[in-house]
């Protein structure tokens, strides 16, 4: 049951699904291209989540009951829809697998350092949703065995680059953060930079294979130290 939510006085909330699925999100990528053409003149911003499309539109332009009008046949064409539009790039990326949770994730997973590579890296994960911080690319599913709570003590500073793991989820960290996920490995490709149009690599619908690299590799391309 899809349904529409205001949040604040400038934004309206489009919960599409209960929970996660494969081509999810692809089709909201493809919902949010449906809106910003047919009505491009009201919307603001459109931000897309693992389950949800979150609208900010101009106020001076419309308000929630009218925009609500408005998307109502556009939702229930994109309720029909079968063939996902595009599959979404795929993004090969090296990881030097040193990051320095990986020992505890390995025991906390009841596995060896060895396997938890193996599981990360045999994965073709989907850009759900890109947020926290600039460039933040969310990926899912990650391999169940691989599945952790967040640290229960966040770490004020996470180097940029760091690859890491929490619940159901893996991410790079594109630039230096507090964060609590679990660090596995290093990431010495740049996946957001301000400067550069689109300024993030990944974008959602995307799809992403990592794969291990020693440490000399990482470093010759561009790894901090």
């Amino acid at each position: 049951m899809i349904r529409l939510e205001p949040a604040g006085a400038e934004a309206l909330l489009l919960v599409l699904a209960e929970r996660p699925e494969a081509d999810l999100p692809l089709r909201i990528a493809a919902l949010a291209d449906r809106i910003q053409l047919e009505l491009g003149a009201l919307i603001v911003d459109l931000v897309p989540g693992w389950t949800t499309l979150l609208l900010h539109f101009d106020l001076l332009r419309t308000d929630h009951l009218r925009l609500s009008a408005r998307l109502e046949p556009l939702l229930e064409d994109w309720r029909t829809l079968v063939q996902v539009p595009r599959s979404g790039r795929l993004h090969e990326i090296p990881i030097w697998y040193a990051g320095e949770d990986l020992p505890a994730v390995a025991r906390a997973c009841g596995l060896g350092e060895a396997e938890v590579i193996a599981r990360h890296s045999a994965v073709e994960y989907r850009v759900g949703a890109i947020g926290f911080a600039p460039g933040f690319a969310y990926l899912g599913e990650l391999d169940a065995r691989l599945a952790l709570p967040r640290r229960a003590d966040p770490r004020t500073r996470v180097p940029a680059g760091s690859l890491a793991i929490a619940e159901r989820q893996t991410a790079v960290y594109p630039q230096a953060s507090p964060g609590g996920w679990h660090l596995i490995g290093r990431c010495p490709r740049r996946l957001f930079d301000a400067a550069a149009e689109p300024p993030c690599s990944l974008a959602v619908g995307d799809r992403v294979r990592f794969f291990a690299v020693d440490e000399a590799t990482y470093r010759a391309e561009g790894g901090a130290p």
